[in-house]
């Protein structure tokens, strides 16, 4: 970015490509020129050739978020003390002669560190990783490749997802802007109704079911799969169970035969998760476990869980379930019920009183003191 008294680098590019990098600068500006470097992004692949950057222009300050500091301590060490780093918040400038950058505070994009910077003559957003994707094309711009939209929304699910707050957060500081140019870190730089991008942002990111869920409900989830029919029969009485306390709104759903990515849209959204699996070999079913592991894209601390099935011999899934959610910071609330082999009248009253109780404690009207494994 050129302006009368200076030139500013944002961001540079993995390590392995700075020979590349330089050849590109060497077009455009000479070193010597370079007054500023913007680091919008700390990860590597942005400051892979900022050390030598630095060494080529050991006169040009960094400036970089506010969050970033102990970051950058961290990844250049040594170097540290061998240039100038000014932090940056929301609304603070930088003034290149008759052209200015201004900084937005956009973190958790998706490190602590990220920010994003607009370049206000020209209406140019430079968002870092925000409205990114890994699609190369040398034609360089939306209008110009080929269809992204796949690459684009794989992207965000994979990489903005956990972070969809924030992603809100920082939507509230960019749409104001009406950017006619966005030229993220990655992917094709979008100057061809850039505003749809940035739309279609807040569409992934806002609650697909906000306008479906009264507001003093509660949404329980209870996934099961099951050998012979006996964890089928605990989880329709956990949901009988669990449905007869006001305020709980409960879906049943069988993960036999079936995709589990489906489910995880459904999972983001809900307050409590029960997952019911027989013992199989000393493990849980697969349908579960590939359920659990897709949840690693959203974001699940604070929802509550807790698991339930039938076994023949030893009955260890319940309890490696239980872990499984208390990693993924889900609140357990008490221990999982258990049942061998098919279950009697008696055993099915159980699992009635346990999806209550399941139920009362998302509802808030268990009284019993619970230990949160989750936040230790």
């Amino acid at each position: 970015m050129r302006g009368e008294t200076g030139v500013a680098i944002i961001d540079t590019v993995k390590q392995e490509f700075t020979e590349t990098f330089f050849a590109n600068l060497a077009e455009v500006a000479s070193t010597d020129e370079i007054t500023a470097i913007v680091l919008n992004h700390l990860e590597p692949d942005h400051t892979g050739a900022l050390p030598e950057l630095l060494r080529r222009a050991p006169h040009a300050k960094v400036y970089i978020s506010c969050r970033a500091p102990g970051m950058l301590k961290a990844l250049l060490k040594s170097d540290m003390k061998n240039f100038d780093y000014t932090p940056v918040d929301t609304n603070d400038e930088l003034d290149l002669g008759g052209r200015k950058l201004r900084f937005l505070n956009t973190p958790y994009l998706h490190w602590p560190d990220t920010q994003c910077t607009w370049l206000d003559d020209a209406q140019v957003l430079f968002p870092g990783d925000l409205f990114g994707c890994h699609f190369c094309d040398d034609r360089l711009f939306n209008d110009l490749v080929g269809d992204f939209r796949f690459s684009f929304e794989y992207y965000f699910a994979h990489i903005m997802r956990p972070f969809k707050e924030y992603v809100l957060e920082a939507l509230e500081l960019i749409e104001p802007l009406a950017p006619s140019l966005v030229a993220p870190a990655h992917g094709p730089i979008l100057r061809d109704q850039p505003t749809n991008y940035i739309r279609r942002y807040r569409q992934m990111s806002e609650p697909r079911l906000h306008n479906e869920v009264k507001s003093d409900e509660k949404s329980l989830l209870i996934f099961y799969i099951s050998a012979y029919g006996s964890t089928a029969r605990m989880a329709e009485e956990i949901r009988n169970g669990a449905s007869s306390v006001a305020g709980i709104r409960v879906s049943l759903y069988d993960l036999e035969g079936g995709e589990v990515a489906p489910f995880v849209n459904l999972v983001e959204e809900a307050d409590g998760l029960m997952f019911g699996t027989p013992t199989i070999n000393g493990d849980a079913a697969k349908p579960v476990w590939d359920l659990l592991a897709s949840l690693c894209s959203i974001k699940t601390q604070g929802k509550m869980g807790a698991a339930f099935g039938s076994y023949g011999w030893t009955g260890e899934a319940v309890e490696m379930v239980e872990a499984r959610l208390r990693g993924l910071k889900i609140r357990v609330p008490r221990s999982g019920l258990k049942i061998k082999l098919i279950p009697t009248e008696e055993e099915l009253a159980e699992c009635r009183a346990f999806g209550q109780s399941v139920a009362e404690h998302l509802m808030g009207t268990n009284v019993n003191t619970v230990i949160d494994f989750s936040d230790l």
